[in-house]
């Protein structure tokens, strides 16, 4: 049965291929940082390789040939439609300063930084060979922090923060300053909520279908 929240998703997904089918593949391609030949954009996100087919504009996990779910397809859209080649600026942002970002930096912490706390309970080296395992790079930040390349041009960073007796853990997930030139707001809250499923071991549902 289609849910109209499905449906709408349906909708927004076929908008996004047919603004795209009219632009450049290489040019995306160069401001996004992905590669594209003989009609494929490969791109990893979080060092799993997806591919996208052009000009269908299908999304598939290269490994096994599966076709993504509408948000996961969605996200991939997205960054092709919105890359403007920006560098990485080297400052993190919190998910209520990039744009619209405060009216939902309240439920974006619970399903990403308080979610990950919650998971740590404090056990840090856990935290920090699941952070390497997915290929973050260690920062000098909080008692814990890693920083990952979720996309070719966004990174994100982890942030553990240990409690005691008298303050309780906490975690953020925040962004390159530079992320808002790659994904809309709502589409960064996925890619900060994914990283979190990665680093807990859980998976999103919207992976495939």
């Amino acid at each position: 049965m289609t849910t109209p929240m499905r449906e709408k998703m349906i909708a927004q997904v076929a908008a996004q291929r047919a603004a795209l089918r009219d632009r450049d593949p290489q040019v995306l391609a160069d401001k996004c940082g992905a590669e594209f030949q003989n009609g494929l954009f490969r791109i990893p996100f979080y060092g799993e390789m997806y591919v996208v087919t052009f000009p269908e504009l299908k999304v598939r996990v290269e490994k096994t040939n599966k076709v993504c779910g509408l948000n996961r397809s969605a996200m991939f859209l997205y960054y092709l439609q919105t890359a403007d080649g920006s560098p990485l600026v080297g400052k993190w942002v919190a998910f209520r300063d990039l744009p619209g970002g405060m009216f939902y930096h309240k439920a974006y912490q619970g399903y990403s930084g308080d979610r990950l706390a919650k998971a740590i309970d404090n056990h840090i080296g856990v935290f920090e060979r699941a952070a390497k395992n997915l290929g973050g790079v260690k920062l000098d930040i909080a008692d814990a922090s890693f920083a990952f390349d979720a996309l070719p041009r966004v990174r994100v960073a982890a942030m553990y923060y240990a409690g005691d007796e008298d303050f309780p853990a906490s975690a953020n997930v925040l962004f390159d300053e530079s992320a808002s030139h790659y994904l809309p707001t709502d589409a960064l809250g996925g890619v900060g909520s994914t990283l979190v499923d990665r680093l807990t071991g859980e998976e999103s549902k919207d992976d495939v279908e």
